[in-house]
């Protein structure tokens, strides 16, 4: 188990946090970071699965209606979009001096992560209810709903994990600052989940606009605005792979499917020959940020 890269290199940065190199100042700025990060981390997730559970109708949002939708919206396309931006080479130059110091490119991920979970918790937090439900399950399709809501999110949990935890949870930046070390990015990820699709975390992250058990208008715009999203933004982070990968990237698309996973044991079994005769001793170094 430890052979396997997705827990090596979390491992490694972990262990680099108990044995950090001599340095108070970076030390307490690494901290710092990881602190902030993972707070508001675990604040956005929180409130994203609260705010979704009852359909957008409960948040602190109070702007008077009808100003209320275009706010709304707002807080919608602004996940989208700044999140998006800062994967462009001029989003990596603000990400890496958005701390000032010598410590700020290699602290550019989790200032990634943090800024993501605020604009997370904003959406969440500070949308304006309508107040107005559709419909509210009852009996055991509640319970069905609940298990499946439950289980969209275990879901983007694995995604997540075999993309590469330390980055998508931030660790990567704030670990590799306290042990002094340069940041190592995992590989291009084609294990666990993304053996059977390119896109299990947009996929998991779009179950979880759908499973909800309370629908109101409110709900619905979100689930539509941010399920195109997931749809269309991963074409740009393909570009990304396609530029650091080369063709390792371009035979794993070519056999594995974009977002829905092929229906047969067949396809499965001829995508694992393959996959190990393509993967099999071809090796980018370069680095690239999985999101």
């Amino acid at each position: 188990m430890l052979d396997d890269p997705r827990i090596a290199g979390l491992l490694r940065l972990v262990l680099g946090v108990f044995r950090p190199a001599p340095g108070r100042g970076r030390i307490l700025l690494a901290l710092a970071s990881g602190v902030v990060c993972h707070l508001v981390f675990a604040l956005a997730v929180m409130a994203m699965m609260s705010a979704m559970f009852f359909g957008m109708q409960r948040s602190l949002g109070s702007v008077p209606w009808p100003w209320a939708a275009a706010v709304n919206l707002l807080l919608i396309l602004q996940f989208p979009i700044v999140h998006s931006v800062l994967l462009t080479r001029m989003g990596r130059r603000i990400l890496s001096s958005f701390i000032p110091g010598p410590h700020g490119a290699v602290l550019s991920t989790t200032t990634y992560a943090t800024i993501a979970s605020a604009q997370l918790l904003a959406l969440f937090a500070l949308w304006t209810p309508s107040g107005v439900i559709w419909w509210q399950a009852e009996g055991a399709v509640f319970w069905l709903l609940c298990a499946a809501y439950g289980a969209a999110w275990l879901l983007l949990i694995k995604a997540s994990f075999d993309a590469g935890a330390e980055v998508q949870s931030g660790a990567l930046g704030w670990m590799s600052l306290m042990a002094k070390v340069k940041p190592v990015f995992p590989d291009m990820p084609d294990k666990g989940l993304f053996r059977l699709i390119r896109q299990p975390i947009y996929l998991a992250f779009a179950l979880t606009l759908w499973t909800v058990p309370v629908w109101t208008p409110d709900q619905l715009a979100l689930a539509l605005l941010l399920t195109a999203y997931c749809v269309f933004a991963p074409l740009l982070k393909e570009r990304r792979f396609k530029a650091a990968y080369g063709t390792r990237f371009e035979a794993y698309r070519t056999q594995v499917p974009y977002m829905l996973p092929r229906p047969t044991r067949h396809g499965l079994a001829v995508h694992e020959r393959r996959n190990g005769l393509f993967f099999k001793g071809e090796r980018n170094s370069r680095q690239l940020e999985a999101d």
